[in-house]
């Protein structure tokens, strides 16, 4: 049997790999560019790179975060993704080991994706909140924990309530006050911690909201009623945390 710090571990470096590839999903998509077709270079001078040049997280640190032949400073954004990729694999597989953790790390590196393409480009693409969706209900297949019928309401539940504020806040303030995938979002999140959970989700996400906007404040940056946040992102954050606890239940496996 292997020992208890074995399978976080490799969580974790699962989690960089996938991370790397995340990376560079959420740098070409919107870009409508191949995700699989052609070699990675440098944005600067485009060089491309060689696969001692890929190894996630190593890479960067050696060459410290530049372009080995130009110089040219390497986007953080990268390594971010890596390291978050690589802290929900480890984390997911500490709480929950086997199905589920792997189960809850899919999760999150779903998550993780649909945050950043909302920060950046303010996107969450209907391809990716339906599979986060329909992976959530295909977990429940498998685990027992939240049964079938709560992910099939918070699916609904999620879906149709943002729905709901978002029509009432377009007939008050007569404009639009949600994006068209914040309700999908939701209800994909429903799909994975079941009905129950979502108003916690929305608690959660808004308090984060609030400290975003105070930071903002701090730094100078004019903050009013129509300042745009990314709730997918505010709920993505919230999310993964939550499913964190139910997995871990009355208290950690170790």
């Amino acid at each position: 049997m292997l020992p208890a710090f074995v399978l976080p571990i490799y969580g974790a470096l699962l989690g960089l790999i996938i991370g790397s590839f995340l990376a560079t999903l959420i740098l070409r998509w919107p870009e409508d560019r191949s995700v699989i077709a052609g070699r990675s270079s440098c944005d600067a001078c485009g060089h491309r790179l060689r696969a001692r040049e890929l190894i996630p997280l190593a890479s960067y640190l050696v060459q410290r975060g530049k372009c080995s032949q130009c110089g040219a400073t390497i986007a953080s954004d990268h390594l971010a993704i890596e390291v978050s990729a690589a802290l929900i694999g480890g984390l997911a597989l500490y709480v929950a080991p086997g199905v589920e953790g792997a189960a809850g790390a899919i999760f999150g590196w779903l998550l993780l994706t649909l945050a950043a393409l909302d920060v950046k480009h303010h996107w969450l693409p209907d391809r990716l909140t339906g599979l986060l969706a329909l992976s959530g209900l295909a977990a429940g297949l498998f685990l027992a924990s939240p049964a079938m019928i709560d992910r099939i309401i918070g699916g609904l539940a999620g879906f149709a309530s943002l729905i709901l504020v978002a029509a009432v806040y377009k007939k008050v303030r007569k404009r639009d006050g949600l994006g068209g995938g914040d309700p999908k979002m939701l209800g994909a999140i429903g799909c994975w911690v079941g009905w129950q959970a979502l108003p916690l989700v929305l608690l959660v996400a808004s308090l984060v909201g609030i400290l975003v906007a105070l930071s903002w404040r701090l730094r100078g940056k004019t903050v009013t009623a129509d300042s745009a946040l990314p709730l997918g992102s505010l709920m993505a954050i919230a999310a993964f945390p939550l499913w964190l606890y139910q997995a871990a239940g009355s208290g950690l496996p170790y």
